[in-house]
């Protein structure tokens, strides 16, 4: 979307399109409105400045070593909150300069993410691992292994987070909390059903209803407006994630749940176009694209036809895509002037932002 400056303006008034009072009031009106925050570009330095961050966060985590854990649980604790202090006073120093907000944003995620560690430390020191449940070998397997001792550190980290985007609100901090937030809804899966009394099949039927309910918090927190940065998405993203994880896990024999797994894959591709979040569609299309996979490998694998009607189904999905980048607008004012008043209020603020259809989904 192109922007408007004072020479736009000046011309309106030479075009005899504005008179100058008009310009006037305008100006003195935005004037007095919060500038929008806008996202930043995205370019190398960004790139950067992820990437250290990741490295940073992966360290700590993926890579920890034996030779790391025997270090023992003080050792431990001490470390991350040292790690924790350093990246909190670097993020400090850079919050309010130009342009630095997102090293100092990530700097905060890194903070936030040496909490596991910290609980893992005291626990660890302590013994205070949940009585009817086994106490982990080693803080790496936190990222490989559900373990109903891991709890507390996702919960802890939840809670650090929350407190750490109350004062630097920054939307990647949110990823940390989903993540821990997937964690739990599978470490929880042994609390619910009771020691070793869960399987596979369970544990999908947990991450698929708390993917479900976490899509729903989502959904209720894009009704309003996040001035300071889609802290949604990440929700969305992982409660898409654990949802179509767990229903793709179940495994069965009958045609029909297979179907309905479809439907419901053609339904995750019409929720990215009422909310306009294209994450939907990407795991919808994934999940139609396993449906017919199967029904090449299983049902029609004799079948010389069934090649090229899928060739003729992925052409109209192509040109279906096409129609809908050129009548987007038309799409998006066909939906708001169309749909009932109650589904209208249950679109995320940006959906129905119709005013710059241009940048919907």
């Amino acid at each position: 979307m192109r922007l408007i400056d004072d020479n736009d303006l000046n011309a309106a008034v030479a075009a005899n399109i504005l008179d100058r009072s008009q310009v006037d009031r305008l100006l003195a009106f935005l004037s007095t409105r919060e500038a929008p925050t806008r996202p930043a570009r995205f370019d190398f330095s960004h790139i950067l400045w992820y990437a250290g961050a990741l490295i940073i966060i992966g360290a700590m985590g993926l890579f920890t070593t034996l030779a790391f854990d025997a270090m023992g649980g003080k050792a431990l604790t001490i470390t991350a909150l040292i790690y924790a202090a350093i990246a909190t006073a670097l993020a400090h120093l850079l919050w309010n300069r130009p342009g630095l907000r997102v090293p100092a944003g990530l700097l905060i995620a890194v903070a936030v993410s040496m909490t596991p560690l910290a609980i893992f430390g005291v626990q660890a020191s302590y013994d205070l691992w949940p009585s009817d449940f086994a106490e982990p070998a080693a803080y790496g397997d936190y990222y490989d292994w559900i373990n109903a001792s891991w709890i507390y550190m996702e919960l802890g980290t939840i809670l650090v987070g929350a407190i750490a985007l109350r004062f630097y609100p920054f939307p990647f901090t949110a990823a940390i909390m989903a993540i821990a937030l997937w964690f739990l809804s599978m470490d929880l899966t042994p609390w619910i059903f009771g020691g070793d009394n869960w399987g596979w099949q369970i544990r999908e039927d947990v991450s698929m209803w708390f993917g479900l309910a976490l899509m729903v918090v989502a959904g209720a927190l894009d009704l309003k407006k996040w001035a300071a940065g889609d802290f949604p998405f990440w929700l969305h993203l992982c409660g898409v994630v654990a949802f179509w994880g767990g229903l793709t896990a179940h495994d069965s024999d009958s045609e029909v749940a297979k179907a309905i797994y479809c439907l419901i894959n053609v339904a995750l591709v019409f929720l990215a176009v009422f909310l306009m979040r294209r994450v939907y569609a990407i795991f919808g299309a994934i999940g139609i694209a396993c449906y017919l996979g199967y029904l090449a490998d299983e049902v029609f694998a004799d079948s010389l036809l069934f090649p090229i009607a899928l060739s003729a189904v992925g052409l109209s999905v192509i040109a279906a895509g096409i129609f809908y980048f050129r009548r987007r607008p038309q799409i998006m004012a066909w939906l708001a002037a169309n749909l009932p008043p109650s589904l209208q209020r249950l679109r995320p603020v940006h959906a129905r932002a119709m005013s710059r259809p241009q940048d919907a989904f």
